[in-house]
């Protein structure tokens, strides 16, 4: 049994150079200088770790919750109100690139606290 080395994460959406600018401003990830077709894009992380995030063009809209989605992992190891605090502080950065704030969900003994958003096309993100 041969193992997967690499894999990248696709989103179908309306705008993929608007959307990719996004993410790759979310992630710190960078878009490739050539990226012209307006089909698709891409951006990566520069320092090879995390996957590509690739973006086409499909022709109907987001209808649903999505059924993956992306956990940007911010308040890792942090618990109570330091973590809600890292949330917060993400989530304020976020929001002028176009993110929506959903809701927040508590630490509930099992689960520390997550801050649900949505990117600029809808799809649905933790805060983590």
């Amino acid at each position: 049994m041969t193992s997967v080395k690499q894999f990248q994460v696709t989103f179908d959406c309306a705008d993929p150079q608007r959307v990719a600018l996004f993410w790759s401003q979310v992630l710190g990830y960078v878009l490739p200088p050539d990226q012209k077709d307006p089909a698709w894009a891409s951006c990566s992380d520069p320092t090879g770790v995390g996957p590509r995030l690739f973006f086409q063009r499909v022709p109907e809209g987001k209808v649903v919750k999505n059924r993956v989605h992306l956990d940007v992992r911010v308040g890792t190891g942090l618990v109570g109100e330091a973590r809600l605090a890292a949330l917060e502080a993400e989530c304020a950065r976020l929001l002028p690139l176009g993110a929506v704030r959903g809701d927040l969900l508590l630490a509930d003994g099992v689960n520390e606290s997550c801050l649900v958003m949505q990117d600029i096309e809808g799809n649905e993100f933790c805060l983590d």
